[in-house]
């Protein structure tokens, strides 16, 4: 029987590997020239670049893949534990660093406000209940079904997931430094933390239970791993290649047809596309379910990404793995960014420097770095020709007044993406950076469903499936598809 999955991201390649070792003759197909999408690399003038997610937690989802065929992940990847997972820079000069022990974290937390440690405790508590529902119970389970959704709302209610992870977070920490700090992982899957339900607290637990990781020679070689171990299992992976739509008939996928008109055939079709946009775009209409075109109406996206990455000609030692670099405006900028859709003046901003652990993504001598910067998606009138430039350099400034001094004049062969090319090169509506955001009413059965609405044979994977975004969402959304594909049979 025969598989074809449209998209090249972590989502589409671990389906592609799950469908194999199930039988499946697959095909994978990417727009992209390089396998991984948002997980892709670059490299300018020595320096290399992983174009989009950094931070490895959970890696046995990783190490999963390599077992469904007998491999070991260490054979093939170096994970380096980080220390710390990240280091919270405030705008008066002063430092959280989180990561490490309980008893480091707590040693940190006493040295900004001791009456938080208590706190920090029951957080981490109220975090590992939720984890205990929302990742170990009901990650890898689909929820097409509503009675599913159904039996989980007395737990949910339980848990406190009409909550916001700002409201749950405040109730645990006082400090306005810590409620920062512990309230931005929504950002990391795409959400505003005023808004996210805190179902999503369970990734303070998920740190916590595996730490963070690095890949030596980052995440691109995680996808070069990946796209090796597909070669030696006979997955094909045919690059640059688009699909313009899924061939429906009779309510049936029955396979792809690609923008330059050839059409291939399949048992089954699996999507790694933004799912807005299959629905939008390669579902014809009169294959759209109602359901689907409601979601569609009343979807909420999450927020684009401005990413600049540059080199520099010297190296910044005492900046370490993640720096999460907070401006002066916290709720407001946020505000600004999720509700509003304007570009402020401010903003707060999420530094790599993948040389920090290995020496190797950049010349002897220099650094290599990317800059995140959470921007309104293409839903706000943004001229990014324009703007891109602008932002571009007041992020440089404000970096060499804080934490990069010299950077001016040190930075070399830099470049940036705007939510305009999340659109162009990802085909993401509205250039969001991470498909539709995780509030409730875009969760579990409310979002787009593993298998699709109204079409058989048709599977999603990827951030805007169940059950999210982020490399141990989408990871889980392909497991999801081993409760609901069966076995080929030859």
């Amino acid at each position: 029987m025969r598989a074809i999955v449209c998209g090249g991201g972590f989502g589409g390649i671990a389906a592609a590997l799950r469908l194999r070792a199930r039988g499946y003759d697959v095909t994978l197909l990417d727009r992209c020239p390089q396998l991984g999408g948002r997980a892709r690399t670059f490299e300018r003038d020595g320096f290399r670049h992983d174009a989009g997610p950094t931070v490895v937690t959970a890696p046995f989802l990783l190490e999963e893949l390599f077992q469904l065929f007998g491999e070991r992940l260490s054979d093939h990847l170096k994970l380096v534990p980080l220390t710390p997972w990240y280091r919270f820079q405030y705008p008066d000069g002063s430092r959280f660093d989180y990561g490490g022990s309980v008893e480091d974290t707590l040693k940190e937390i006493e040295r900004i406000d001791p009456r938080d440690c208590d706190g920090y405790l029951k957080l981490l508590e109220h975090s590992k209940r939720i984890f205990d529902v929302g990742f170990t119970e009901l990650s890898a389970v689909p929820f097409h079904n509503f009675g599913t959704m159904v039996k989980q709302v007395p737990k949910l209610l339980n848990l406190r997931s009409d909550l916001t992870v700002w409201k749950l977070v405040s109730r645990y920490l006082k400090n306005p430094k810590l409620q920062w700090a512990f309230s931005i992982q929504p950002l990391l899957v795409g959400g505003n933390p005023f808004d996210t339900t805190s179902i999503y607290s369970l990734i303070h637990h998920v740190e916590r239970e595996w730490g963070i990781h690095f890949a030596m020679g980052g995440t691109g070689e995680i996808i070069n791993q990946l796209g090796n171990l597909m070669e030696r299992q006979g997955v094909r992976v045919e690059l640059n290649q688009t699909v313009a739509r899924v061939d429906i008939e009779g309510g049936v996928a029955r396979g792809v047809t690609l923008e330059d008109g050839r059409e291939l055939t399949a048992d089954i079709v699996v999507s790694n596309a933004d799912a807005a946009f299959l629905h939008k775009e390669m579902i014809p209409r009169e294959h759209q379910s109602m359901r689907s075109r409601l979601k569609l109406k009343a979807a909420h996206y999450s927020m684009g990404l401005f990413v600049l990455y540059f080199g520099t000609k010297r190296q910044y030692e005492d900046v370490v793995h993640h720096t999460i670099w907070f401006g002066k405006r916290y709720r407001p900028l946020l505000d600004d960014i999720f509700n509003k859709k304007i570009l402020a003046d401010d903003f707060s901003l999420y530094l790599h420097r993948p040389t920090a652990t290995d020496p190797s993504f950049a010349p002897d001598g220099c650094d290599s770095f990317y800059v995140l910067c959470p921007v309104p998606n293409l839903q706000g009138d943004v001229d990014w020709s324009v703007e891109g430039p602008a932002l571009r350099d007041r992020i440089v400034a404000a970096l060499d007044d804080s934490i990069l001094p010299g950077l001016r004049e040190t930075i070399t062969a830099d470049f940036y993406m705007t939510p305009a090319d999340f659109k162009q090169d990802y085909l993401s509506v509205h250039g969001a950076g991470f498909s539709v955001a995780p509030i409730f009413r875009q969760s579990a059965w409310f979002r787009f469903h593993n298998r699709a609405e109204g079409v058989r044979n048709l599977y999603l994977v990827g951030a805007g499936t169940h059950p999210g975004a982020g490399m141990p969402g989408v990871l889980c959304s392909a497991k999801v598809l081993d409760e609901l594909v069966p076995a080929a049979v030859s």
